[in-house]
Order: structure tokens, then sequence, then C-alpha cells
């Protein structure tokens, strides 16, 4: 049974959501925790849990969903995190994230090892979803084909990293380490 509400609701405790499994019909593709619908009525951002397995672990996905109703990148909606404010913070759509803000890791960064057997000119027919791999060769095709000046990856066919550079890819010179340099863990 749903309810409907009229109003806000407050409570100076935690809000929670939980799964039931002998109610299978209100747990959407494992669980949305939540649905926030736009002012269309249409769009919404959702958060759910348990409908992937990825590398090994279940996952939890956040995303604003658009009214093209179905899983193509055109679907997906930009998500914000850390401001309301334009042209600052963070962005995530399904498949690109933009970050307006500096960014500082705490660990090793790995550049996307590509190489032919992980291209797709065309896009593969039906819903990205059931074609998800095929459908990630093309996102990596189209990505290298419209990337602009600065766009580094690693090429794992030839073992050389390149970048694209008044609009020409070209290798990056890489050379051994200086003498007496070793790394504990190689």
């Amino acid at each position: 049974m749903y309810t409907t509400m009229n109003g806000t609701l407050s409570t100076p405790y935690m809000v929670q959501g939980r799964g039931n499994e002998n109610e299978k019909n209100k747990k959407r593709w494992g669980f949305h925790v939540f649905e926030g619908y736009a002012s269309d009525d249409k769009s919404r951002i959702t958060m759910l849990v348990n409908k992937h397995v990825e590398m090994e672990k279940p996952v939890a996905e956040m995303y604003y969903y658009g009214t093209v109703y179905n899983h193509s990148e055109e679907a997906y909606n930009w998500f914000r995190i850390g401001s309301d404010v334009r042209k600052h913070s963070f962005l995530f759509s399904r498949d690109k994230a933009v970050f307006y803000g500096s960014l500082k890791l705490s660990n090793a960064f790995t550049l996307g090892n590509i190489g032919k057997n992980d291209l797709r000119e065309d896009q593969p027919e039906g819903d990205d979803e059931e074609n998800a791999e095929e459908s990630a060769k093309h996102l990596n095709y189209r990505e290298l084909k419209e990337s602009g000046d600065g766009t580094v990856f690693y090429d794992g066919d030839n073992h050389i990293v390149v970048i694209k550079i008044n609009g020409e890819w070209m290798k990056l010179k890489v050379e051994p380490l200086p003498e007496g340099i070793e790394y504990e863990f190689e």
C-alpha cells in the first residue's frame, strides 16, 4: 500500500527504506531507495541498490533519469555534486564526468588501457543495458574519435601513452628510471 503525503516529511531521526523479500513487486531491480520527480513529473533522480553486480560486488546507483525512457546516453541528465552553482562542482551523467573544481588523488592514477579489441565503430542495435559490453566499446571509439586536445590514454596494443595535440595523436616520450631508483613493489 502506497501512502501519499501533501507536505514535508521531517524527523529528528533517520529515514530508512528496507526491501521485503515477500513483496517483489515493490522492489524494482533490486530495491529503489528513493525517486524524486522534477517539475515535469517525468524526469527524476533515482537511488537504488542491487540492480547490478560489478567486479564481484553489489552496486548502489544514483542518477538523474530524463524523459527518454531507455538506457541510451540521451536518457540521463547531469547530476551535480558539491553545490548548486553553475560552472562549479562536479557533474556526472551516464558516460561523462565534468570536474569544474580540482581533483586531488591520494593514490595512483591509471590511464584507460585501450586497444583495437576495446573499440567498436558502430552503435550496437538494441538496448545499451542488454548490450553493455559492446556499447562500452562503441563509447570508447566515439570518445577517442571526438576527443579534444589534451586527451590521454594508454595504447595497450602498442604499449605507449598517447596524447592529442593540435588535433593529432602523438606518442608521449618515456624513458627508463635513472640508475639507483627502485621501488619495493616491483
